[in-house]
């Protein structure tokens, strides 16, 4: 059935048109605006049929031109020209097709046939864009609004999740806010959410916009381990847990990880092995700092250097735990933090590299573990701010193997990732590649365009050179998660931000205010303000 409305056409296809593309005449008055959509009737092969379709499509750019007022002529000869209103100004635009929805099915098709010249170019009803923009309510995570049509709303499907997704943008564009309302629509939808926090960006997911707690504050977790400083006490929080790792629960192959002790350091392990023996039969809980001093007690009692060397250097790799302070007397259970219907935030703001990264690394393969397992049987989506730190191209990490697990083969188990960086071009490609969908705000880095043009079949370079030009909260989003690629703008948030920029206007009057310097500036306007009254007798 069509859904073209009834009305005047704003242009018509001339020239050259493919299945692909074309270009429309126009005039001033109709002629529509860049990105804006365009719906085109056609005859598509179908099942065996030839059916009449509504191929929609979006304009890509606008333009004008005059034979008559060309670059080289005079301005008075101009001036002749438009007095005589012989300027014969054409207006016309070029236009990518999107494709057509499949009479029976719920998918976009790109046309195999040609578009026509002389067919009409109408305006997109909202009916189509619905219908292109939007799935049912049991998958769809509803994610904003067009860009250039604010009164159609676009989801995304969570099936798309599947081959994971990424979320670039350079600072300031809007990607944790987006992260954020992604967040939203996989709690209300009874996802098991676990967010990757380096810098407390949502640890007020709990609270409404006005500080308020919303109807789900109690299935948002905070995490936070004790040697974290946080960024927001638990009066502006509200439901704060303990994360902490038992050292004395971990094996010797995970305490040689830790540190960092390659295999073929046989002596060392040896060495390390035999003392964590003593401390376990000696009692059931012990910590790096444990470790440290059995070792030193050993070194004070060994008589030759052959048998001093390999606990001097036990003694380094112990140090390092003990330098990571992210061990307690127990372990946080798994099945605390995975839960159906549940956010848990792992705020890991304050702590140093080594420990967030140590933090990371076990908790995922915790995870890991436990949905292949099958321990935990409902599927988990991880979000992974900063992601750049974590799987870097450049140099390794603990947490980096276990990410790229996830990515390689963590839909086969239901662990999808959320992949969230300002700087595309520092993550390591692997993993980048994995993200089959992509939500891409606004980007202007040249080696960062060029790292997301890679890692994504679908990005083209029309939509690749729109970036730079995005305002804050507007994305390109492309992959398995929409049924076109589609620029939109971000629905607000219903729970309150964490990661926004402070106002530092405000900030400096308080600072003022603070130190009394408002008042002392105004006792120096009094006294140096002109005498405007007069002095006169009593």
């Amino acid at each position: 059935m069509s859904t073209t409305r009834n009305e005047e056409p704003i242009g018509i296809i001339v020239g050259e048109a493919t299945s692909t593309s074309f270009v429309f005449s126009s005039t001033q008055q109709l002629c529509p605006s860049r990105l804006d959509y365009l719906v085109v009737k056609s005859w598509e092969l179908i099942d065996d049929q030839m059916l009449e379709i509504d191929v929609l499509a979006q304009v890509e750019r606008v333009m004008s031109s005059s034979e008559a007022l060309k670059q080289l002529v005079s301005f008075e000869a101009l001036r002749r020209i438009q007095h005589a209103d012989l300027g014969d100004v054409r207006n016309y635009g070029s236009a990518t097709v999107l494709g057509f929805m499949h009479p029976t099915a719920n998918q976009v098709l790109i046309p195999r046939r040609s578009l026509s010249p002389g067919s009409e170019v109408h305006s997109a009803p909202q009916e189509l864009l619905d219908e292109f923009y939007s799935y049912p309510d049991d998958e769809a995570l509803v994610m904003g609004n067009l860009i250039t049509r604010p009164e159609v709303d676009v989801s995304l499907t969570v099936s798309g999740l599947r081959r994971h997704i990424a979320i670039i943008a350079q600072t300031g564009a809007g990607k944790s806010y987006c992260a954020g309302v992604l967040i939203e629509e996989l709690l209300s939808k009874g996802g098991s959410v676990v967010v990757i926090d380096p810098h407390a960006d949502y640890a007020l997911i709990g609270m409404n916009q006005d500080g308020t707690r919303h109807e789900l504050s109690d299935r948002c977790l905070i995490l936070r381990n004790p040697a974290s400083t946080g960024r927001y006490s638990e009066r502006d929080v509200g439901n704060i847990e303990k994360y902490t790792i038992a050292f004395s629960d971990l094996t010797d192959e995970e305490i040689f990880e830790i540190a960092n002790v390659q295999p073929n350091f046989t002596r060392i392990r040896d060495t390390l092995g035999e003392v964590l023996s003593t401390l376990r039969n000696s009692d059931s809980f012990f910590t790096p700092s444990n470790l440290v001093s059995e070792l030193e007690t050993r070194l004070e009692a060994a008589t030759t250097q052959s048998e001093r060397s390999p606990i001097q250097s036990a003694i380094r790799y112990a140090r390092i735990m003990a330098r990571m302070r992210v061990f307690d007397a127990t372990s946080t259970p798994t099945d605390r933090i995975l839960a159906p219907m549940q956010v848990s935030v792992m705020d890991l703001s304050g702590l140093d590299s080594i420990s967030t990264d140590y933090i990371v690394s076990k908790l995922l393969r915790d995870i890991s573990n436990s949905v292949i397992t099958g321990e935990y049987t409902h599927p988990v989506f991880i979000v992974i701010e900063e992601a750049h730190n974590f799987i870097p191209s450049e140099r390794s990490t603990r947490s980096g193997p276990i990410i790229k697990r996830i990515a390689g083969e963590g839909r086969k188990f239901g662990v999808f990732l959320v992949v969230i960086s300002q700087r595309p071009s520092k993550i390591h490609s692997d993993t980048l590649s994995q993200c089959n969908s992509q939500i891409i705000m606004k980007l202007t880095n040249p080696m960062d365009q060029e790292a997301v043009a890679k890692s994504s079949e679908r990005m083209s370079k029309e939509l690749l050179a729109n970036l730079p030009g995005f305002n804050p909260g507007e994305a390109v989003v492309l992959g398995p998660v929409t049924k076109t690629p589609v620029m939109i703008r971000v629905r607000t948030r219903r729970t309150r931000e964490g990661g926004a920029d402070i106002d530092v206007v405000e900030a400096l009057r308080t600072a003022r205010r603070d130190s009394s310097i408002d008042r002392s500036l105004e006792d120096d306007r009094l006294r140096t303000e002109s005498f405007t009254g007069s002095f006169g007798e009593e």
